[in-house]
């Protein structure tokens, strides 16, 4: 055995670190390359609950205190966490700026920009976050922030989770999706201990090492517990073996238990004195029995199973009781952290609905302000949950709140529920301006799930009820609502009325948050790009962050679909930090989609899979987003060859048919009539863009038209667009193809730029288009281009590998190199399919012709060859 630490101690639990050495290697390895290059470094370390994270890294530290500054934060296990909780304490211990910035509660970008300038000033540093699965969005945000400027930084960030509880911690499992292609990030998984290690700490109490085994399954923390406990039979499970381990201390020393069993993560001191009492004279049992540890934010347990085992076993009044005095003692408590969530934690669990509406809504609002609305909307379900006893309006305001960062955070379900309640209570109370708000605010909602004639209804009643009103804000912003409305409609003449209406209402009441929303929309209508950048300046003047967001998404996906290239990539870039920074996830999810259409569009089709993969694995109630990364992933599979191209396009017209929009329609209809005209099948161009096409021509969409109507035109079906359609595709539409080539070529569009090529009847055009269907790795259009050629009589038209896989040094196609770069990293097949949104029977037989192609026969030797010969770079 290898990297051990002095052995198990019965009483304390302490345990040998048996088979950790390569994962102290790989953090010291980490370290060192920071001390080295002063270029930071992640280490993302997983392990199921129990498996030793927090002991590798207690050994860790110890290694390297001596000429290295540590700083460790950790999440509490709250079930409504404090924004910024683990960096509180970080920042107090630090001092100067970065206490100042955290105490102010600004936005967690504004709290990276200040811990890296701390980071810089002391190098090296280890900066720990332990239990980020139980984090808050705004912690999770500075993870992510601090990770795109950690090359620059000389620090190692160790974050540390339990990834058998990611299923749970969605937001976690988001941000580890984003950090797994970081070139500066690093993944570590803690694995459970083997027999042989079991036996080992076993051997000295003479325990059935099989039995011991078979029941911890090799769990550290329940090995420790089972040894620690002496019992005569081995505990079935962790609970056991802690009842079993605290059976043997006296009765003061489990009723100090308790008291520290109630509150999460650590207790102060002076909060254990006022919960435990007389109990407190048991202290240095429970030290010296090792079921609780001494540290120095106050006593805490080894490990949360165990304090979650003892706080499961309180008797229901004494655990109420125990609540109602920490909620009393942190209340009375003078500090300077008065931690509002900590607060309506314990208010809620001692059954205090009075305190609970008294800190649960200022926790919200707070959470709120830091960008965490997933913790601001749980603090408000709490109120709402104490809120029995309150009057209609005051539990309406609270059910709005809510909803404010439902929308935030694309949370559409309970938006839409909560805003339901919100607008019967306004009508119960006769509110007539807030029922009317509440009208506007639930079409905003609706439309977005795609039930937009139940938003279009709403909107129209929300101006109606407030039109009755003298003019106000509210009624500004149900002019702007329904503008946008019916611009996802394209309606446009209407919606720009609508629009300009809400415009000229905010000029007089000298309102800004309407005449942005609507003067966005506007602009969209009329693809007027020139006054859409100011209107975001505008909106970020005016500090309104969710009008800068959305005009961010509008932007870019008005840009993309007229594939305006250069405007659509600075807005999806700049809109994309901004969102992130500010925890804005509906329109980053927007902008995410907006980028995979980008990308495909510029040629990046390695980007554009990875872009559509997120928002697919982001599960969200929003349709469009999903839509279009749908759209991305079907065409990307026609054009390449692989299988099934029409899964991810039906999901997508059966999420898009009902809406009746064309801004959703339309795009899978385009998709669709590819894959048709690919597989040579006219019929299916036909049904898949006759509908589409009549409702373009209706709505005057000139892209859209031209787009469809390019489709039929190759299908050889009627394609009459008379002066509908816009931009390179009336070119095509008018027989010009060389011309609209040129054009596509301008705008940056390589793949529309070939089609148009394609759609030439001279041999040197046909041989361009082949040669950059190659390029790009679309071996199915080149396949039809090739065919042309040869029906043709042009001779020396290639038959075999494409350019690209003959000067591959393995031999390999696009795509296989892709796979095998993955199978270097050390992926699996199915993660390899996950990421490239693929199936896994798929990734077999890519993987299987790779290891026929280098004469392998182990996914080592495939990675080892890959590196010899070039194919991927040797850090890999």
């Amino acid at each position: 055995m290898t990297g051990k630490a002095p052995a198990l101690d019965a009483e304390r639990g302490s345990i040998e670190l048996l088979e950790r050495a390569s994962e102290l290697s790989v953090l010291g390895a980490a370290l060192d390359r920071v001390r080295k290059s002063s270029h930071g470094q992640i280490v993302l370390l997983g392990g199921e609950a129990g498996a030793g994270k927090t002991s590798l890294l207690r050994r860790f530290r110890e290694d390297c205190a001596q000429d290295v500054r540590i700083l460790s934060g950790g999440c509490e296990p709250l079930f409504t966490p404090h924004p910024l909780g683990p960096l509180l304490a970080v920042a107090e211990d630090v001092g100067g700026e970065l206490d100042s910035v955290v105490e102010s509660g600004v936005m967690p970008h504004e709290v990276v920009s200040a811990l890296v300038r701390e980071l810089r000033a002391h190098a090296p540093t280890v900066f720990v976050l332990e239990d980020v699965h139980w984090a808050d969005e705004a912690t999770l945000d500075v993870l992510r922030l601090l990770a795109l400027r950690i090359e620059n930084v000389p620090a190692l960030v160790v974050a540390t989770y339990r990834d058998d509880e990611l299923e749970r911690a969605q937001p976690l499992r988001t941000v580890l999706g984003e950090l797994a292609t970081a070139p500066s990030a690093e993944r570590l998984k803690l694995a459970l201990l083997s027999p042989d290690a079991v036996a080992e700490l076993a051997a000295p109490y003479a325990a059935d090492a099989g039995e011991l085994y078979r029941k911890t399954g090799g769990n550290p923390f329940f090995v420790a517990e089972v040894l620690a406990a002496r019992a005569d039979e081995i505990p079935e499970t962790v609970r056991d073996a802690v009842f079993a381990r605290a059976s043997r201390l006296s009765a003061d020393a489990k009723r100090l238990l308790e008291a520290v069993a109630i509150v999460p993560s650590h207790t102060e001191p002076w909060l254990l004195e006022a919960l435990a009492g007389d109990a407190i004279v048991a202290l240095d049992e429970c030290l010296s029995s090792g079921m609780l540890n001494a540290e120095v934010e106050g006593l805490a347990f080894r490990h949360e199973l165990a304090r979650l085992a003892v706080d499961e076993s309180i008797a229901p009044s004494r655990k109420t009781a125990l609540h109602r005095q920490a909620l009393a003692s942190l209340a009375a408590a003078s500090g300077r952290h008065h931690d509002l969530a900590r607060l309506a934690h314990h208010a809620e669990a001692a059954g205090d609905e009075e305190a609970v509406l008294r800190y649960a809504p200022e926790a919200a609002a707070g959470a709120a302000k830091l960008g965490a609305h997933r913790e601001a909307v749980a603090q408000y379900e709490r109120a709402l949950r104490a809120g029995n006893g309150l009057s209609p309006d005051e539990r309406a305001h609270l059910l709005e709140q809510c909803a404010a960062s439902c929308l935030v955070t694309d949370q559409y379900d309970k938006g839409i529920d909560a805003l339901q309640q919100a607008l019967a209570l306004r009508r119960v109370s006769g509110d007539v301006l807030g029922e009317g708000d509440a009208q506007r605010r639930l079409s905003e909602f609706l439309w977005c799930p795609g039930r937009t004639d139940e938003s279009e209804q709403l909107a129209r009643e929300a101006v109606a009820v407030l039109e009755r009103l003298p003019a106000g804000p509210e009624l500004g912003m149900a002019y702007a609502n329904l503008a946008t409305v019916l611009s996802a409609a394209t309606r446009t003449d209407e919606a720009i009325a609508w629009g300009t209406r809400a415009i000229e209402l905010a000029k007089q009441l000298g309102e800004t948050s309407a005449a942005i929303h609507a003067l966005v929309t506007v602009a969209a209508c009329e693809e007027d790009y020139e006054k859409l950048k100011p209107t975001v300046t505008r909106a970020l003047d005016a500090g309104l962050t969710g009008q800068a967001s959305r005009a961010y998404a509008v932007l870019a996906g008005s840009a993309v679909q007229t594939h305006r290239n250069s405007v659509a990539r600075e807005a999806v870039e700049i809109g994309s930090a901004f969102c992130s920074e500010r925890g804005i996830e509906l329109s980053g999810l927007y902008l995410r989609a907006h980028r995979a259409r980008l990308e495909l569009h510029e040629g990046n089709w390695t980007e554009a899979a990875d872009a559509a993969a997120w928002v697919l694995r982001t599960p969200r109630t929003s349709t469009t987003p999903r839509i279009l990364a749908l759209a991305v992933i079907g065409l990307l599979r026609a054009r390449r060859g692989d299988p099934a191209p029409r899964e991810p396009l039906d999901e997508a017209w059966a999420l898009a048919e009902p809406t009746g929009e064309l801004e959703r329609l339309g795009v899978v209809a385009a998709a669709l009539a590819e894959v048709a005209w690919l597989e040579g099948d006219a019929e299916g161009v036909d049904s898949a863009t006759r509908f589409a096409f009549e409702l373009a021509l209706e709505r005057r969409s000139g892209w859209m038209v031209g787009e469809l109507g390019a489709w039929r035109r190759r299908a050889g079906l009627p394609a009459d667009a008379g002066e509908s359609a816009t931009g390179p595709y009336a070119l095509l539409l008018d027989g010009r193809p060389l011309e609209a080539a040129a054009q596509w070529k301008e705008l940056g569009c390589p793949y529309e730029a070939a089609l148009a090529l394609g759609d030439a009847d001279e041999d040197e055009p046909l041989r361009e288009a082949l040669e950059e269907m190659q390029r790009l790795d679309a071996p199915v259009p080149a396949a039809l281009i090739a065919r042309r050629l040869r029906e043709r009589g042009v001779r020396g038209v290639p038959r075999g590998p494409r350019a690209a896989t003959q000067r591959n040094p393995g031999g390999l196609t696009p795509r296989e190199h892709e796979v095998l770069t993955l199978v270097a990293e050390g992926m699996r097949n199915a993660e390899i399919a996950a990421r490239l949104v693929v199936s896994e029977r798929t990734v077999d037989h890519h993987v299987a012709a790779v290891f026929r192609k280098l004469d392998v026969c182990t996914r080592a030797d495939a990675a080892a060859t890959a590196v010899r010969l070039g194919v991927v770079a040797q850090d890999r």
